[in-house]
């Protein structure tokens, strides 16, 4: 399930983004990659010592985490410090699926979803699109600036060339409170269906059922 979180970041936050990338440090991003996706990654990533990184990721972090879609579609247990990436022209990143486990000793996490939060707007650059391979073919994703999209992590995807301009991204992994996907999904169905009911009838004994049944789904799915 691909699942667009609209409107993390607004233009305002998305000029602060932009200002502290641009006085950043960038190294190459095949630092951070495992043994299989190193031989097809080809990018750059700011260096996590870098200063402007605690002020990056409380902001860009620090909305994603609040945004509804990202909580109740992903029901979130544990996220990543981000990476953030460009691509320039030529500059590509291949087919690959996310590290299974992440993180340093101690902090270790499973990685159940990815998130790409696009910081630059589509008309920067051509190519670069996301492409995700799910069971009805490709989805290849370019969002405007400020939006992020959320992929499963176990996922064959990649990074188009980018065959002019920039591309600029944040990119985080999580582990959800559902280890499940299709319960997952049918949780972040439910939860929507919830909020209508509870918009629209707050009270009423047909949201009481539906609130009931979701709380006590969670409840027997969650393996926290």
């Amino acid at each position: 399930m691909l699942i667009t979180i609209p409107d993390v970041l607004n233009k305002e936050e998305l000029d602060v983004v932009r200002d502290y990338i641009s006085r950043a440090s960038f190294v190459d991003g095949k630092l951070s990659a495992g043994h299989e996706a190193s031989d097809v990654k080809n990018n750059l990533e700011m260096q996590t010592s870098d200063q402007h990184m605690a002020q990056l990721n409380n902001l860009v972090m620090g909305k994603l985490v609040k945004h509804p879609v990202y909580l109740n579609a992903a029901m979130p247990a544990k996220i990543a410090a981000p990476f953030y990436a460009k691509y320039s022209t030529g500059m590509q990143y291949g087919n690959h699926i996310d590290d299974p486990i992440m993180g340093p000793a101690g902090q270790r996490y499973r990685t159940d979803l990815s998130i790409t939060v696009f910081l630059n707007s589509p008309e920067d650059y051509d190519g670069g699109e996301l492409v995700v391979q799910t069971a009805f073919g490709e989805q290849r994703v370019k969002l405007e600036a400020g939006n992020a999209v959320m992929y499963p992590s176990g996922s064959t995807h990649r990074v188009a060339e980018v065959t002019r301009g920039e591309r600029i991204v944040a990119v985080t992994w999580l582990q959800s409170m559902i280890r499940d996907p299709s319960q997952r999904e049918l949780l972040y169905r439910l939860s929507q269906a919830r909020d209508i009911l509870l918009d629209k009838s707050k009270g009423g004994k047909e949201t009481e059922l539906v609130s009931n049944a979701y709380i006590n789904l969670v409840r027997m799915w969650s393996d926290i």
